[in-house]
């Protein structure tokens, strides 16, 4: 059994938690132009990697939030835990957050709202 830390209440059986599945997957938004393949991709397509691996957790039996797990799936080993809607600060949690493959995704760039001139104008 894995004792998770919580952020918020310390360190937990892993029975209190919910894992959330993979972290950082940016949602497209309403109005974007990705094709129904790129839509389906970011839908279903999920990684499971050998080595480290960015999770969401949910301490569902405590406090009842929901935070990031940097973990190695081959050692069970937690590197970091931090907070929703950050990036992880370790190197090696930065390492698989960067060079993830939905980083180059269409849904990942149809995720970021649209930048504006000065004058109004759409870029």
């Amino acid at each position: 059994m894995l004792i998770i830390p919580c952020p918020y209440c310390g360190p937990r059986d892993e029975i209190e938690f919910a894992c959330g599945g993979e972290a950082h997957i940016a949602r497209p938004l309403a109005k974007n132009t990705i094709t129904d393949a790129e839509f389906a991709d970011y839908l279903f397509i999920r990684d499971n990697p050998k080595g480290v691996f960015l999770e969401r957790w949910c301490h569902s039996a405590g406090c009842r939030r929901w935070f990031n797990v940097a973990r190695d799936t081959v050692t069970h080993e937690i590197i970091e835990v931090y907070q929703m809607g950050s990036t992880p600060k370790k190197a090696i949690s930065k390492t698989s957050y960067s060079s993830s493959w939905r980083r180059n995704t269409m849904a990942e760039k149809a995720a970021k709202p649209y930048k504006r001139s000065k004058s109004g104008r759409v870029k």
